[in-house]
């Protein structure tokens, strides 16, 4: 008897390079295609790619684990003032960008872990409810901290991304920077999704009572679930204030936050591939709508509750994710 559902035996080596091959197909058109946009249409793109990593970051906390975390901007944020900070003439600090990507990275993630701390036993509403509170709290204090941060003025002329003597000057150079990232973190989420981490973090998101009988310990896969989203967060942040040149609180709203929910809502809760069509679709449509500026949020909002009307399950299922990709590939 056949059956259309997903295998579960493991792929053949083979398979798994022409898995690889097919899914570097994605980055591969980007950088092709990026070559002859005009300036503009590039910079969609370059956010585009920024909110599919940020996506598949968030992934790891709300798709995987099933912990509705609606603050994930702080970490954003605190990525991108680590830069603005350390490579600025705010107090005359100018680190290379290679070592305030790994610094902002590296603070992002130890808040991630200090806010999963206190959130260990809460769920559903109330986790989303005291995250939230949490995106706000930081982007307070970014406003107020007029002596650190500038306060709602922001921090301008921060230094250009520099690495291994490569200056990133337009958006044609963050295209390779952000499809490098891209693949990166895009294969190590896959990778902790196959990893016995993804398997407890199935089981804490199914039951996390059920997963703690069974001798998983819960806390410690919460907790480094936030701390490995709100690193990949903060590379995020660090690169869109490479991008920007300037930040300031008004970048790290919750509106942030929620765009970046809907982009795995959208695209299929606990997929990778999810995230990158997430991403495509609630970046595109905006722009597609700016020619009906009267009605562009209305049309917006009516485009979602569509689409998760229609697809309440994202529009790629969990099923069809990378490995689903990888069996087809091999025949299985």
């Amino acid at each position: 008897m056949t059956s259309d559902a997903p295998s579960l035996q493991p792929a053949a080596p083979l398979h798994i390079w022409r898995g690889a091959l097919v899914l570097l197909l994605v980055p591969a058109a980007a950088l092709v295609v990026g070559q002859f946009l005009p300036t503009y249409p590039l910079r969609i793109l370059d956010m585009i790619l920024l909110y599919a990593i940020l996506g598949l970051g968030l992934n790891i906390v709300v798709g995987y684990a099933g912990l509705l975390d609606l603050g994930f901007v702080a970490f954003y944020a605190i990525g991108a003032y680590a830069y603005a900070l350390l490579a600025s003439g705010q107090f005359d600090i100018h680190l290379p960008f290679w070592l305030v990507l790994i610094i902002g990275s590296a603070a992002a993630g130890v808040a991630g872990v200090l806010l999963g701390i206190p959130v260990l036993r809460l769920r559903g509403d109330y986790l989303a409810i005291v995250t939230l509170g949490f995106g706000e709290i930081i982007r307070v204090l970014m406003n107020n901290l007029d002596g650190l941060t500038n306060g709602p003025q922001g921090i301008a002329r921060i230094d250009e991304a520099r690495i291994f003597g490569w200056t990133l000057t337009d958006p044609l150079d963050f295209l390779y920077l952000l499809v490098a990232l891209l693949i990166v973190v895009f294969l190590f989420v896959w990778r902790v999704q196959e990893s016995t981490l993804g398997t407890a973090l199935s089981a804490v998101r199914e039951d996390q009572d059920a997963a703690r009988g069974c001798g998983i310990d819960t806390t410690r896969v919460k907790l480094v679930a936030f701390g490995l989203s709100a690193t990949i967060g903060g590379a995020g942040g660090v690169i869109f204030a490479a991008m920007q040149r300037f930040v300031s609180p008004e970048s790290f709203t919750f509106w942030e936050s929620l765009v970046i929910v809907l982009v795995i809502v959208v695209g299929g809760l606990g997929n990778p591939f999810g995230a990158l069509l997430g991403a495509t679709i609630l970046i595109l449509i905006p722009e597609l709508l700016r020619a009906y500026a009267d009605y562009r949020l209305l049309l917006y909002g009516m485009a979602l509750v569509v689409i998760i009307l229609a697809r309440p399950r994202g529009l790629i299922s969990r099923d069809y994710g990378p490995r689903w990709l990888v069996r087809k590939l091999g025949g299985g």
